[in-house]
């Protein structure tokens, strides 16, 4: 099947008659691949699987499938964004003299056009490396639309360009809202009935016809200034929970001061700015629930910072261990990937919510793997805004005074999820700490994925043994090093790896 074919087939459902196809990932190694469709139109579960069934129809049976299907309308400042992250990573001149604001970006009907700000100079530039073509390219894969460039003269005169600050290429968090099939629908105050929901967490930007469902928490009727009464709704889908405010029409007032704590409902109406905030303001509300069973879907990462802002890594040079490892016998599987091996001091044991009030970090320590050998590292002592254990105290040596002026978690977190991309992971015992990681990066919206490897497990297949402690292990190799401090076992359990990896002669499970 061509692209053309595959296309023409998922054009035949309503919602995506104007899917794009972005991208397709295929993993050789697991022998799947994945295909990433955009449209710019509400979808369905429904829709999700024919596009599923379209993709399996067009990728041979050696092969597993999966499909990625995303909702992005070109908005004006999604496609200047769209266009300098482009022009950054394929025409890096070009985006030295070209920032946002000689980008302009209009739609008229269906195509939207860009036009690039450009002195002489420049203008040749543009059109001797026939960058406006690729542009429309790339964007033509990322939106539901047509689109057209073209060049007009800026006199920028001959004062040198500011340069921009750190955050101007930060990645734009465009991250498309979750949705959720509506059932259970019955009507109260009627209009179009809506297909599916959006999930509350979600709700982070304007909108004239925003659909959300949810159990009802509380419910108070109350008047206005102009003595009309409304209703005040708090109702929960399980990823959040809105207040918003709803106007009692005649006609259906009785079924309306009929709903009650618990009941489902479904609204649709306005989330506009309202003293700086966004408001929701509900014109129709229905009887209607989420899926039976309803299990929200996991909310994608953020970007990976542009630019490190409180922490960033360091080159490591360890002298004491230069002659510890022997190139000629590190393994294949250590040269060709990356690593970041890591330690955490906390402030407890708890490490997931469940288990009680989660304890704090305190010292994050890692450093970074590369071609076989130890060369960067990352080191923060984080405050944990609470009151340390003398207990702790005395098992790290870090003091109240000691954290008091270092940054929080939710500042470190981006450095370290940037340092952390694109590398395993690596930890002694190391579920234990990545619980920690994971959790506090899902509060500020980081998701951890990456493989782990863990050395405890690791030395207890190939070393014999009477403890598989950390510092017993380092004594077998012997390296000396500073207990309990994230920096000195994050740079003792490294070395461990890597001794324990050349003696296996390839990575657990891989």
């Amino acid at each position: 099947m061509t692209r053309t074919e595959f296309l023409a087939r998922i054009h035949e459902r309503e919602n995506l008659k104007r899917a794009v196809l972005n991208k397709i990932v295929l993993d050789k190694e697991n022998r799947r691949c994945e295909f990433s469709l955009v449209t710019d139109l509400a979808y369905t579960p429904d829709d999700e699987k024919f596009a599923a069934e379209a993709v399996r129809a067009a990728v041979p049976d050696s092969l597993e499938t999966s499909v990625k299907l995303a909702k992005l309308v070109a908005d004006p400042q999604l496609v200047r964004h769209k266009i300098t992250e482009y022009l950054a990573h394929n025409h890096r001149a070009a985006a030295a003299f070209v920032t946002a604001e000689d980008i302009s970006v209009t739609q008229e009907g269906d195509t939207v056009k860009f036009t690039f700000g450009v002195d002489e100079e420049e203008r040749s530039f543009f059109e001797t490396r026939e960058i406006i073509p690729g542009v429309v390219n790339m964007l033509e894969s990322s939106f539901c639309n047509k689109f057209e460039g073209a060049l007009e003269y800026k006199d920028k005169g001959d004062l040198p360009q500011e340069e921009p600050e750190a955050d101007d290429d930060e990645p734009f968090d465009y991250r498309p809202p979750r949705t959720f099939k509506i059932c259970n629908f019955e009507p109260i105050d009627f209009a179009d009935v809506p297909k599916v929901a959006t999930y509350m967490k979600d709700c982070t930007f304007r909108s004239n016809s925003l659909t959300v469902c949810g159990q009802i928490e509380f419910v108070q009727e109350r008047v206005s200034q102009k003595g009309k009464p409304y209703l005040r709704f708090t109702v929960s889908d399980t990823t959040a929970r809105m207040n918003f405010s709803y106007f009692i029409k005649k006609k259906t007032e009785e079924k309306i001061r009929a709903l009650q704590k618990g009941d489902y409902i479904v609204c649709t109406g306005e989330n506009e700015f309202f003293n700086d905030r966004l408001s929701f303001t509900a014109r129709y509300v229905n009887r209607g629930t989420p899926p039976e069973g309803f299990v929200p879907e996991k909310l994608p990462s953020k970007a990976v910072p542009a630019h490190y802002k409180v922490v960033a890594p360091e080159k490591l040079t360890d002298y004491n261990q230069m002659n510890l490892f022997d190139r000629s016998v590190i393994p294949d599987c250590l040269k060709e990937n990356t690593f970041v091996v890591f330690d955490l001091e906390t402030t407890g044991l708890v490490n997931v919510p469940t288990g009680g009030k989660m304890d704090a970090i305190t010292e994050i320590g890692a450093v970074k793997i590369i071609d076989g050998e130890i060369r960067e590292k990352f080191t923060t002592l984080v405050n944990p805004e609470r009151k340390l254990d003398d207990e702790i105290v005395r098992l790290t040596g870090i003091t109240d005074d000691m954290v008091k002026d270092a940054p929080r978690i939710a500042e470190v977190i981006p450095d370290f999820y940037k340092f952390c991309d694109g590398c395993y992971l690596v930890g002694h015992n190391v579920q234990f700490d990545y619980r920690f990681i994971q959790y506090y990066a899902a509060q500020e919206e980081y998701a951890f994925e990456q493989k782990t490897f863990d050395t405890l497990a690791i030395a207890q297949s190939e070393l014999f043994l009477k403890n598989y402690k950390l510092d017993t292990i380092a004594d077998h190799y012997g390296i000396a090093f500073n207990h309990h401090r994230a920096w000195d076992d994050a740079l003792t359990t490294a070395k461990i790896f890597i001794e324990l990896i050349k003696a296996k002669k390839c990575l657990p499970n891989v």
